[in-house]
């Protein structure tokens, strides 16, 4: 970074040349705060999305079927300016402090509280580039250093345009930008193509076993190959984790990747790039160890409005995600199957309960931390199930689905690797894109 001329995005440049381009970037203000009143006669079922900070995570736009609409009267009611494409949306408050959107879409928006629009001036500031900036742990660093609040722990706009960025000379910048850019679209390709994999195995399970369920239970059919059968019929045993410790200690000294509820979620629907490191002992890493078709059910730490029950499946191609062994928390379970040809069936359906919302009856606990009761749902409850001959077949049917997902899967890590390690050189000067 020895080689950056660091401004403050609010202030004109003091090299004269710059300072006949104007200022850095347009930080648009009107955008801040304006979600329409929570009346019943603003919103309405299409028109114009509205979107806020909970919309905006990882780079992505998300939680798409919360987002509600307004009329245009009201979309220009709110908006005073529309939103451009290569705008950086940041957002400014909460846990959502420092979330970051590269708007790249056609569509107009209304934006909610919590969230900043920085334009920046192309003539200084590729928005790519600008863009790849505020997504380093330089810019970040900045804007939880800059937070206050006690309440409402944020960063005002008087703070942002202070925020230091690197000005280098815009055919530099370029370059930079558009790699940058590159390969975030590749990275949501694959990740856009494996929910269409994942939603393609769920398709089959679908018709290939909740459709016929349906019909014992509700119509009491007799359906050949199917019968009312608990999911002991299909595992061995369970097996309880271990949280280990932080540092060695002891006999805790075998390094270990430790999966917990959140990096399940992370390693279905993404990349568990927050999977922590920690160190077991050696004995209990060789009881614990994950096999080829093992499931891994989170038992702990649902919430109100999230059930526990959260599920992967381990196997070879998932344990070479990690250059460390896998194991896992004490507040997850271990299924291990009869056969490893299960392990996509029994994913499938338990990921299809809890999408369900079937688990919320199979909770225990306070009103804070939730449990899952794992042992009525692995021993005790029935549901309709198919005979391993059935199950088999699934398995053949979705195995290149899932192991083209890890495929993908491989190739994001590789991708993330080589943009986060190339791109501070790049800011630098270190490494010259031609």
């Amino acid at each position: 970074m020895s080689e950056w001329k660091e401004e403050e995005i609010g202030k004109i440049p003091e090299d004269a040349k710059l300072m006949e381009l104007g200022n850095c970037i347009d930080l648009i203000i009107d955008y801040r705060g304006k979600t329409p009143k929570k009346l019943d006669s603003d919103w309405t079922n299409e028109g114009i999305r509205t979107i806020s900070a909970k919309n905006v995570h990882k780079g992505k736009l998300t939680n798409i079927d919360d987002i509600r609409y307004v009329t245009y009267d009201v979309y220009k009611k709110w908006m005073k300016e529309d939103l451009q494409k290569g705008d950086c949306l940041v957002a400014s408050e909460g846990a959502t402090l420092g979330e970051h959107l590269y708007w790249d879409f056609d569509f107009p928006v209304v934006l909610g509280q919590r969230l900043f629009c920085i334009r920046t001036n192309p003539k200084i500031i590729d928005s790519k580039y600008f863009y790849a900036f505020v997504t380093s742990n330089y810019f970040q660093n900045q804007i939880h250093g800059r937070a206050s609040g006690t309440s409402v722990f944020g960063l005002r706009q008087t703070e942002v345009l202070k925020m230091l960025v690197p000005i280098i000379p815009i055919e530099r910048q370029i370059p930079i930008g558009k790699f940058h850019y590159t390969v975030n679209k590749k990275i949501d390709l694959l990740e856009r193509q494996n929910a269409t994999l994942e939603a393609m195995a769920e398709t089959l399970f679908r018709q290939w076993f909740v459709e016929p369920g349906k019909k014992i239970l509700n119509e009491g059919a007799v359906i050949e190959g199917f019968e009312n059968a608990k999911f002991e019929k299909w595992i061995i045993e369970t097996v309880c984790g271990e949280w280990g410790k932080e540092n060695i200690e002891g006999e805790y000294t075998r390094s270990v990747y430790c999966i917990r509820g959140t990096d399940i979620a992370d390693l279905n629907t993404g990349i568990p790039l927050k999977t922590p490191i920690r160190f077991i002992k050696e004995t209990k890493f060789r009881n614990i160890e994950p096999r080829e078709g093992d499931l891994i059910i989170e038992i702990s730490g649902g919430t109100e409005t999230q059930s526990t029950g959260r599920v992967c499946y381990i196997n070879k191609d998932i344990k070479g995600l990690f250059n460390k062994p896998l194991v896992f928390s004490n507040f997850c379970r271990m299924i291990r199957v009869r056969r490893f040809e299960f392990a996509y069936f029994l994913y499938c359906y338990i990921q299809y309960l809890y999408n369900q919302d079937e688990f919320f009856n199979l909770e225990n606990g306070s009103s804070g931390i939730k449990n899952l009761n794992y042992k009525a749902l692995l021993f005790e409850l029935e549901y309709p199930m198919p005979n391993e001959e059935l199950v088999i077949k699934f398995h053949e049917r979705v195995e290149s689905l899932f192991k083209k997902i890890n495929q993908n899967k491989t190739q994001t890590i590789t991708l993330t690797a080589l943009r986060d390690t190339l791109l501070p050189k790049l800011m630098s000067g270190e490494v010259r894109i031609n």
